[in-house]
């Protein structure tokens, strides 16, 4: 039996504004850390009489901010938040007490907050002095927008986006090392966008060596204002002083190298630039330990890490099962021999083969973007 039309309309009408929350969340992507990005929207008879966004912490949170802007037009009206209402006292009031008080008539939320001081009391609040909530509008949306907070206040763990940039037959680069430029102008600019919002961008030594990248975060051909942590991984210290990456180092755009290595020289002459080094044990292969990499950066507040290459590092984090998202661009050029945008140990059987999940899948200029997450196939 179908849904009656008035249930399949307020489903339509929930999502379309909890969209329009999202896209007010998106606004302050990678600047609320240590918090979530949350949006919210009111809507009284049909039309937005509040909006809001937490633009950072310690700020007002995004109920709050719509609240203030709707004034009396919230009383008996719905509320849509793409994240649960908190229900704790921290820098700012609880946002339930908030809601309660302008006497919203129904929440929307988008999904649950998983963080242990909310997760699921904030609805239960609500809901105790009356007001009607519906969980789980655009829920997947909503939830992956956070999830590099989710990951970091359960695990203590850096979320691990890699960002690949191949052909179509899965090269990084020519024989010769060429690898500008694997992809089109819009594949990156969309990447320059997401240095801009992440915590930190992650290279191994031979990137340095081979690409000399800068790092920093240009969106449109524009230095953003906010940079994230340039870190390079390299177990022998064997960088190249003249790299671009260790020219532009300013407490606004900070360099980390992370090794493994004891050449005290090495490590003085990089710090003696500006670049902050940090030694952490190797693995029997001679390589850093990965997991005590991700500790290192948890430790600064790292919560979500972007390796941008090269193939060993890649390898490393796919064979260890580190990461939490893989997304490859792939170009429409085929170069025959080059250098495979993963190092991974060979495997005789498809069976064995790791395993992903195809999550999203669009169309970036000429480009392919497809984004993947750990899993193993179910068909």
């Amino acid at each position: 039996m179908s849904a009656p039309v008035d249930e399949r309309e307020m489903a339509s009408n929930a999502e379309r504004f909890m969209a329009m929350a999202l896209e007010e969340a998106r606004r302050a992507e990678g600047q609320t850390k240590p918090n979530p990005c949350v949006g919210v929207v009111i809507v009284r008879d049909g039309e937005i009489v509040g909006r809001g966004f937490h633009a950072r912490a310690g700020g007002p949170h995004a109920e709050v901010v719509a609240l203030r802007e709707a004034g009396e037009r919230a009383r008996g009206a719905d509320l849509y938040s793409t994240l649960e209402p908190c229900d704790h006292q921290g820098r700012t009031p609880p946002c339930t007490r908030a809601i309660l008080e302008a006497g919203i008539a129904r929440v929307f939320v988008g999904c649950t907050d998983i963080n242990p001081k909310v997760c699921g009391r904030g609805i239960e609040r609500l809901r105790a002095h009356g007001v009607e909530v519906i969980d789980g509008v655009l829920k997947e949306p909503c939830a992956r927008l956070n999830a590099p907070f989710f990951k970091f206040v359960t695990e203590r763990r850096p979320f691990v986006t890699l960002k690949v940039a191949a052909t179509a037959d899965g090269k990084i680069a020519s024989r010769t090392s060429d690898a500008r430029w694997v992809t089109g102008e819009s594949s990156r600019q969309l990447v320059h966008e997401t240095r801009a919002r992440v915590d930190a961008v992650l290279v191994g030594g031979n990137t340095v060596r081979c690409d000399d990248p800068e790092l920093t975060a240009r969106p449109n051909g524009v230095r953003a204002a906010r940079q994230p942590l340039r870190v390079v991984l390299s177990a022998s210290l064997d960088l190249p002083l003249s790299a671009r990456l260790f020219s532009a180092v300013t407490p606004t755009a900070p360099v980390l190298v992370v090794t493994s290595s004891s050449d005290l020289m090495a490590i003085e002459t990089l710090r003696a630039r500006g670049v902050e080094v940090d030694v952490l044990k190797s693995r029997p292969d001679g390589r850093v330990d990965l997991p005590a990499l991700l500790d290192c950066l948890a430790a600064r507040q790292v919560m979500h890490l972007y390796v941008e290459g090269g193939a060993a590092l890649f390898g490393a984090f796919v064979e260890e099962a580190l990461f939490d998202r893989l997304e490859l661009f792939i170009a429409p050029k085929v170069l025959g021999e080059g250098l495979s945008w993963a190092t991974v140990a060979p495997r005789d059987a498809m069976s064995a083969a790791i395993d992903l999940h195809l999550e999203q899948l669009e169309r970036v200029g000429q480009d392919a973007r497809l984004v993947f997450t750990p899993g193993r196939r179910t068909s």
